[in-house]
């Protein structure tokens, strides 16, 4: 009896794997073709081995200047956004077992967005400085939500509500900026308030590229903890884990990718909300799908993207195009937890 209920748990186990694993190949061969499209489409479409040879080094005239000024820093920008929404917004929504936790809900992007309009439209610095502005934001932002709702007890629900109304707050500061702003730099502002991967450039990309090539490993690492801190504090702390440790860790990788990503590309609506539910539903439970967030939260940013440049007469940024698709899901999402008493 012992011996055939093992064998059922292990044959169990054994195609929830094997799903986890389609899942991700699949996924990771989509984000593939995602990339190579966005390599070969353009006001000129270039054939894959011209592409292949300007990857190598090879300088051929119009489609090296296009591929490699262009195409390849947007592409690897929207490559390297995505997975950090993705895998960010997972983190949140399963570690404080809610979808409505995540950085768009929470304040977060809003945080780093304030702080990085702030840079632009009044003291029009740098890229650079922007970019340091907006995650030093988004760091305080957390901290900020964190310290209001601990209170006597940590609250779910409590810190999700306050982090609705800081981001609330922060949308009026951001509503004042654009208002009290140059006129001369509002199009930049708007641009990069609208989630774009316009204007990108290899030399911007490299502190994005180094977080997320040192978080992103650590939060798939750390992944199989989530599903314990699912479980509660409790049913956590008797498993054995150092909960404190583990969400610190957790927290600060996310957020810092996420910050990193807002710095980079503006706030992309609502990738970071999507991933994580429909990697949910994709893979099941059983393994860890910060993996699988992260490829869909790459997936929807780089298909966003093609739809904005070439699906309509006038080019739209990634970001108008993934709040198009998130918005709906969000009031689906507020009024199914309306109707189970959630909310």
């Amino acid at each position: 009896m012992i011996n055939s209920s093992t064998t059922f748990i292990k044959q169990g186990r054994k195609r929830r794997f094997r799903r986890w694993l389609v899942i991700n190949i699949l996924l990771a061969a989509v984000a593939v073709g995602l990339c190579m499209a966005m390599l070969l489409l353009g006001n000129t479409i270039y054939p894959i081995s011209e592409v292949i040879q300007v990857l190598m080094g090879e300088r051929i005239p119009g489609a090296y200047f296009a591929v490699n000024t262009i195409r390849l820093p947007r592409m690897i920008a929207g490559l390297f956004a995505g997975l950090a929404f993705g895998m960010g917004g997972h983190i949140f929504q399963t570690m404080l077992r809610n979808p409505l936790a995540n950085p768009d809900v929470l304040g977060i992007t809003t945080g780093s967005s304030a702080a990085a309009l702030f840079s632009i439209l009044i003291f029009q610095t740098s890229n650079t400085v922007v970019s340091l502005a907006s995650v030093i934001a988004g760091l305080v932002t957390v901290l900020l939500i964190y310290l209001l709702s601990s209170g006597s007890h940590f609250s779910i629900g409590r810190l999700i509500l306050i982090g609705i109304g800081i981001q609330a707050a922060l949308s009026a500061v951001i509503s004042y900026l654009l208002m009290v702003g140059s006129q001369q730099d509002l199009p930049a502002a708007l641009r990069w308030l609208s989630g774009s991967l316009n204007g990108a450039k290899m030399e911007t990309l490299f502190p994005l590229i180094c977080t997320v090539v040192i978080f992103a490993p650590l939060l798939i690492v750390l992944g199989k903890h989530l599903d314990i801190l699912e479980l509660g504090e409790e049913s956590a702390l008797s498993l054995g884990l150092s909960t404190n440790k583990i969400r610190l860790i957790l927290i600060v990788s996310a957020v810092l990718m996420i910050a990193f990503a807002t710095a980079t590309t503006g706030p992309i609506a609502f990738v970071a909300f999507l991933a994580g539910p429909i990697a949910k539903r994709l893979v099941g439970s059983g393994f860890s799908n910060v993996l699988p967030a992260g490829l869909i939260g790459i997936n929807l940013v780089l298909g966003a993207d093609l739809i904005g440049q070439f699906a309509f007469e006038v080019r739209y940024p990634v970001g108008i195009i993934t709040g198009l698709v998130g918005a709906p899901y969000l009031l689906y999402l507020l009024i199914r937890m309306n109707r189970k008493g959630y909310l």
